[in-house]
């Protein structure tokens, strides 16, 4: 039986005010492909924001804003809020949209990597072997990366949220605990 194969992308980014959703689908073409529906519940939220066919196509690469997502309320278009770290359901689904859907957990970390990323820049490192302060500190900032991807696929793969979260909210302590003059 001919079907419609859908399927999402859902990129990491390291920008806090966009959610980057990418449409990799495999449509059969004998198939019309009708009522396109993109549902995107935030964290902490029990319903979803609904896009309609009037902004997503088939095969659509979309950045989601605060704005689009219903998070913010002035300002679109010319300030951007930033978007909450945290699990994101994802729902995708053409006619007849009850039977014919995906639905993913994405974890967003983007605000967390951008404080890692700059307690490396602050890192005093050359091309040579750091010294010993400077070693232990990478091997933390090495041990807490783990942590995040571990959160990410407890979430995203393994189907386990509540876990993920943990560990996420794990990592977020222990990167805490970092002397980090640009972090917010």
């Amino acid at each position: 039986m001919a079907r419609h194969v859908l399927s999402l992308e859902v990129e990491d980014t390291l920008n806090c005010t966009i959610l980057r959703v990418e449409d990799t689908s495999i449509y059969e073409t004998s198939i019309p492909i009708e009522c396109p529906l993109l549902e995107v519940t935030l964290p902490g939220f029990t319903s979803a924001v609904q896009i309609g066919e009037t902004v997503i196509d088939p095969n659509f690469r979309i950045n989601l804003t605060a704005c689009e997502l219903e998070i913010q309320s002035s300002g679109c278009g010319t300030e951007f809020s930033n978007l909450p770290d945290g699990i994101y359901v994802i729902k995708y689904s053409v006619s007849p949209n009850d039977e014919v859907y995906v639905e993913y957990n994405h974890l967003r970390v983007s605000k967390l990597m951008n404080n890692y990323n700059k307690i490396l820049c602050e890192l005093d490192l050359a091309d040579c072997d750091p010294i010993k302060e400077t070693q232990d500190k990478l091997e933390e900032l090495n041990l807490i990366k783990g942590y995040i991807e571990a959160a990410k696929a407890k979430v995203e793969l393994c189907h386990e949220p509540k876990k993920g979260m943990q560990l996420y909210t794990y990592a977020k302590k222990r990167l805490s605990k970092f002397k980090c003059s640009s972090c917010y």
